[in-house]
């Protein structure tokens, strides 16, 4: 698809008509609403954490296989399974969610949009912690890295956090979520110790259309390839 929308570069194309062709390649078709453990995102699978910027392993035993971060990014996609030591080949493979262990912490961001506040008494951020045991959780957002609010704590399953009721509103815009395990009794030791995140959603959120690095590399390169093509083309026109 690429080599045919470069192709026709050849042809008469503005820049401008390039750019909004690469733009809509480069970020794909827009969701629409999804619901999620009966939790519904009116922005679709935009809603979730997109990025793992830290991960602290707490103590009490994790396996390897519930060590991954990444297992916490994107949309909820929790198996039931709640010991991925259960598959015979490839565990970490099919673990779906990220262990924190006794008072470990994970910081997530979200890059494609933000968490805003609704304005209202609802729920604007949703944490999906799984398994059979309930294990608490302190949540913090950021605007940016740096300065860190606290916003209560969730006590496991699938829970909502209304950050108006902490001072914010839909003109704040968060792009960082720390959570940090504050397990207690049997679930604080084991090869799942603590909280075991699923994933992150911002049910009060907003776009960010700024476009990523990603797409930003690759309108660059259009715009190089289109140069090039011009300059040959004037090079091999004969002379009159």
């Amino acid at each position: 698809m690429m080599l045919n929308l470069l192709g026709r570069c050849a042809r008469p194309f503005t820049p401008v008509a390039l750019g909004a062709a690469l733009l809509v390649f480069a970020s794909g078709a827009t969701a629409g609403p999804v619901t999620y453990n009966g939790v519904t995102f009116p922005q679709g699978d935009i809603s979730f954490a997109d990025e793992v910027v830290s991960f602290t392993l707490g103590t009490g035993g994790v396996t390897l296989p519930h060590q991954n971060p990444d297992n916490a990014l994107g949309a909820p996609d929790y198996n039931n399974v709640s010991n991925c030591e259960t598959f015979a080949t490839d565990p970490a493979e099919n673990c779906t969610f990220v262990s924190l262990g006794n008072g470990g912490e994970l910081v997530l961001r979200f890059t494609d949009n933000a968490l805003t506040g609704s304005g209202d008494d609802s729920f604007d951020l949703w944490i999906f912690e799984v398994g059979p045991l309930v294990e608490p959780t302190k949540v913090d957002i950021s605007k940016d890295g740096m300065e860190w609010f606290n916003v209560g704590s969730v006590g496991g399953a699938t829970a909502g956090i209304d950050i108006d009721a902490f001072g914010f509103g839909p003109s704040d815009l968060f792009f960082f979520v720390r959570l940090t395990d504050i397990c207690s009794g049997g679930a604080c030791t084991g090869r799942t110790a603590g909280a075991d995140i699923d994933a992150v959603g911002a049910i009060s959120t907003v776009a960010v259309s700024v476009p990523a690095p990603g797409p930003l590399a690759l309108l660059g390169l259009a715009f190089g390839l289109l140069g090039t093509m011009r300059m040959r083309a004037k090079v091999r026109r004969p002379l009159q």
